[in-house]
C-alpha cells in the first residue's frame, strides 16, 4: 500500500499597508515549509502588482494553520526616495 503524504490547510492573510485581506478559504499544502515558500511568493507578487503606485509600500503576509495559529509572518518594505535634481 502506497503511503500518502498528508495535506494541511494554510491561510494567508495579506496586507498592502492600506488593505488587510483575511484568507477564509486557505490552500492545502504538504508542510509548513511549503506554506513559508507560498508566503514569499505572495509578497513578491503583491510588490510586482502594486509598486508602480507610489514611493512607499509596506507589504505583509501572515500564515495561519488550520487551528488559526500564526506559524509564519513576513514583510517587504519599499521606500523610494528621489535624490539630486527636483522632480519634473
Amino acid at each position: 500500500m502506497a503511503h500518502c503524504s498528508s495535506m494541511a490547510r494554510y491561510f494567508f492573510d495579506t496586507s498592502d499597508g492600506v488593505t488587510l485581506d483575511s484568507d477564509t478559504e486557505g490552500v492545502e499544502l504538504t508542510s509548513e515549509e511549503s506554506a513559508r515558500t507560498e508566503a514569499k511568493v505572495a509578497l513578491t507578487d503583491m510588490a510586482r502588482e502594486k509598486l508602480p503606485m507610489g514611493d512607499f509600500s509596506n507589504f505583509s503576509v501572515v500564515v495561519r494553520n488550520e487551528a488559526g495559529r500564526a506559524i509564519y509572518s513576513a514583510s517587504l518594505v519599499f521606500d523610494g526616495q528621489r535624490n539630486g535634481a527636483a522632480a519634473r
